[in-house]
């Protein structure tokens, strides 16, 4: 296949390219992971000016504030972008994941009251599925949703909710019927994050940041009219939000194979037989990766749905990602505890990466879900055995 951009798609990304420059300084050398409330300041702003500019969400229908362009355009949007210090991570999963999918089962009112104020970067969203007990198994979750007349009150906790701190609103999934299988008794809804029964923990991770949280749900009472889809049909709702997040959380921040033979070039390291082979493997990985998200392009250009192959992505760039940091942090030999990004090498971008990686292996799906999903979905092997899927929830044993 010729990877080449048509006329078209090369026009749009000279205009693409143009904007960015115009509005953007260029990415410089990596560094660690921004936070705080002055680079939520920066996001919002570069999030009102994409949207100004027509570039904020490519492929939405120009009906709820989109450009109503390709997919193909949306691919050169995020690869030019790259090159820029865009600070887009606090709506990576508003709109990523929460937004198409209030687009997807919401009302007009819906549309009409979320979809603009989040697209301009007025309001951030998060998503509530995660709970202690219930994590890579979603359809396990416990938190309860009552009917109360009009509103539903909701009792509960969820987990590992990114940006539950500073998001205004959040998909919420919740029981509603604990009588039936565990993926038929759930019910979807949007909640206000500012609503006094809604607590937000921030968790101190190791990296230093607090990305995640511990929400509870304490008499939080929901109208009817924020339900997104169908009572009892969360599971069809969640679906949708879930393969978002998939294509979401593809790609992984932080070193990769060119920055690690930098760094190694730069240590005198590149006659060193062990450090090579890594850095062969590492290449490989990357190629193998490259190729993959070409057939997604592939798919994309001729107008398909690209399918569970994105899960190969995720795997493999968080597991290298890991990696790479690790070596990264070992061929600082000793200095490799320093992290502090004005004494370590590289902004102590490898010593900040290594504590987050762990986090990206299990954000969007841990490993073992998405070898689930290319095993029997990709490769067609047969499914897991489940032992639960007639049983009622309630008859269900804890444990």
């Amino acid at each position: 296949m010729d990877f080449n951009d048509t006329p078209e798609e090369a026009e749009f990304r000279a205009e693409a390219r143009a904007f960015l420059k115009a509005n953007l300084a260029e990415k410089k050398q990596a560094g660690g992971r921004e936070r705080g409330e002055e680079f939520l300041k920066r996001a919002k702003a570069w999030q009102k000016t994409k949207a100004q500019g027509g570039f904020a969400q490519i492929t939405w229908p120009k009906a709820v504030g989109g450009r109503g362009g390709t997919p193909m355009q949306q691919v050169i949007w995020n690869q030019e972008e790259s090159s820029f210090a865009a600070p887009t991570g606090p709506f990576q999963i508003g709109l990523g994941m929460c937004i198409p999918t209030v687009i997807a089962f919401g009302s007009d009112e819906h549309k009409k009251r979320y979809v603009p104020k989040a697209l301009i970067g007025e309001e951030i969203w998060c998503q509530l599925f995660s709970e202690p007990a219930a994590g890579s198994d979603v359809a396990g979750l416990k938190t309860r949703a009552v009917r109360d007349g009009d509103d539903w009150v909701i009792n509960g906790q969820k987990v590992w909710t990114t940006g539950a701190q500073f998001s205004d609103y959040g998909i919420l999934l919740t029981r509603t019927d604990p009588s039936v299988p565990k993926h038929k008794g759930l019910t979807m809804f949007i909640v206000n994050m500012k609503d006094p029964g809604v607590e937000v923990r921030p968790i101190h991770q190791a990296s230093g940041g607090r990305e995640f949280n511990e929400v509870y749900f304490t008499d939080v009472r929901i109208p009817d009219t924020d339900r997104l889809g169908e009572v009892g049909a969360g599971w069809k709702v969640a679906l949708v939000t879930l393969m978002n997040e998939r294509l979401a959380v593809g790609g992984s921040p932080g070193p990769d194979y060119d920055e690690i033979m930098k760094f190694g070039a730069e240590m005198g390291l590149m006659s060193d037989q062990a450090f090579r082979e890594k850095l062969a493997d590492w290449y490989i990985q990357a190629q193998g990766y490259k190729l993959t998200k070409f057939r997604t392009q592939t798919a994309l250009s001729r107008g398909d749905t690209p399918g569970p192959e994105n899960s190969i992505g995720k795997i493999l760039t968080a597991n290298q990602l890991q990696d790479i940091c690790n070596s990264g942090i070992e061929l600082q030999d000793h200095y490799g505890l320093i992290n502090d990004e004005d004494l370590a090498p590289m902004k102590a971008i490898f010593q900040s990466s290594f504590m987050w990686a762990p986090g990206l292996r299990i954000a969007g799906g841990t490993d073992e879900i998405l070898k689930n999903i290319i095993a029997e979905r990709v490769l067609g092997l047969p499914q897991d055995v489940r032992v639960d899927k007639d049983i009622a929830f309630d008859q269900m044993k804890a444990g």
